[in-house]
């Protein structure tokens, strides 16, 4: 069965930074598009980064120009490197991985910024 394990997750002050990790198992990691989601309390679930079995990558507005995600296919793990950290991007942060219509998610990383 697919297994997502996240990791990185923490508590950093404003300005900082964090590399958070997905580690995958049970799927041809692949040829699966893999994504970071976030969920901060009382709001949604929303679209942080999301990059695809080709390595295309797509980002929320609200990162642009401070995450970063990756994949390093041979290690089945992708990243998201998040820099210039702020205080709205205190959430629970979740790794989705994705095909066609399967669709898994991991248990999520709580990261907390504090101002």
């Amino acid at each position: 069965q697919v297994q997502l394990v996240e990791s990185g997750g923490g508590l950093v002050q404003s300005g900082g930074s964090l590399r958070l990790s997905c580690a995958a198992s049970g799927i041809i990691f692949s040829i699966f598009h893999m994504g970071w989601y976030r969920q901060a309390p009382g709001k949604q679930r929303e679209l942080v980064a999301r990059i695809t079995s080709g390595g295309t990558a797509n980002y929320a507005d609200s990162v642009k120009g401070r995450f970063t995600i990756s994949r390093e296919d041979a290690k089945n793990t992708v990243y998201l490197q998040m820099n210039s950290l702020r205080p709205e991007d205190t959430a629970v942060y979740y790794c989705n991985a994705a095909l066609r219509a399967l669709s898994s998610w991991g248990q999520g990383t709580q990261v907390t910024v504090s101002s």
